[in-house]
């Protein structure tokens, strides 16, 4: 179960990817209908207006959502067979193949308004909310189903809470920067119409309130009992926002050549993992129902 529910994770982030070596390429289009390639085709065809690449690029990343929707299929089924049954393993389990679904009407509905730059936003966070619950259906998978108890204080929550909030502030100015940027998925795409450096000063002013935030978290940590997992977590999140930024700002430096735009967008989807993460170990629901021992609290490190 967690194998797959793994997997999940893995193939959530990845389309991520994917979409972003669509957009940096200029084969937004590549197909240009949906959900036929090309009018009439459900593959792509020789078209003088089309570059071969741009299609190959784009139809490829369409292809990856079969890929994603059967490893939530069969994340699904694993949680269903689960015994003794989980009620919430299988509810978080049960939004994977809807979301795919979802996200695959998105995609569609951003084609068919070629590619307009808050149709592209709308379809990035949504991929981000997929790529959270995939994060927390892994924690499911290993954890038990009591009511959660906090590990940390009540403040130390609260401050979880505005972590999160200020996770997807970030994650939307992102959004907004490339929308604004030169990498719209197809040339003749209309970008937004703000200017790229005051944006790129609201994402990273957000990305410093991340990394403030964190730091204030990690003070209280030294006072708090913390559990093993949950300072694995908070270093892992440390690490790959401490790595985001450094991309964020090369790219920058160089007027965001393509790889690094990708590199980033990988970088995110492990900010979403790493501050979902430690969201999850910051409360403890119990070992797993099918552990033949004796419940106990988590162990201090």
């Amino acid at each position: 179960m967690r194998v797959l529910a793994l997997l999940v994770v893995v193939t959530q982030s990845l389309i991520s990817v994917t979409g972003a070596t669509v957009r940096v390429t200029g084969s937004g289009l590549g197909c240009p209908t949906w959900p036929q390639c090309f009018p009439g085709s459900m593959v792509p065809v020789d078209h003088h207006e089309v570059a071969t690449l741009h299609q190959v690029i784009e139809f490829g990343n369409r292809l990856l959502t079969f890929l994603v929707g059967f490893v939530a299929l069969a994340c699904l089924i694993a949680a269903w067979k689960v015994r003794p049954r989980r009620p919430r393993l299988i509810r978080l389990a049960w939004i994977m193949p809807l979301g795919v679904v979802v996200q695959a009407v998105i995609g569609g509905m951003t084609v068919l308004v070629d590619l307009a730059w808050w149709s592209v936003s709308v379809h990035f966070m949504a991929s981000a909310v997929l790529i959270w619950l995939a994060a927390m259906l892994y924690k499911a998978a290993a954890e038990g189903d009591r009511p959660p108890v906090d590990v940390v204080p009540r403040p130390m929550r609260r401050l979880l809470v505005a972590l999160t909030a200020v996770t997807a502030a970030m994650l939307v100015a992102g959004t907004l920067v490339t929308a604004a940027g030169p990498h719209a998925g197809d040339p003749e795409t209309p970008r937004l119409g703000l200017p790229v450096l005051t944006l790129t000063q609201v994402h990273g002013l957000l990305v410093m309130a991340y990394v403030l935030l964190l730091a204030v978290f990690g003070v209280w940590l030294r006072t708090a009992r913390p559990t093993k997992a949950l300072l694995r977590a908070y270093a892992a999140a440390c690490a790959v926002v401490l790595v985001q930024g450094a991309i964020g700002s090369l790219q920058y430096a160089l007027s965001v050549p393509e790889a690094l735009v990708v590199l980033h967008v990988l970088g995110s989807t492990l900010v979403i993992i790493a501050t979902a993460l430690l969201w999850a170990e910051s409360r403890y629901r119990g070992p797993l129902p099918t552990e033949d021992r004796q419940e106990a609290e988590p162990v201090p490190a």
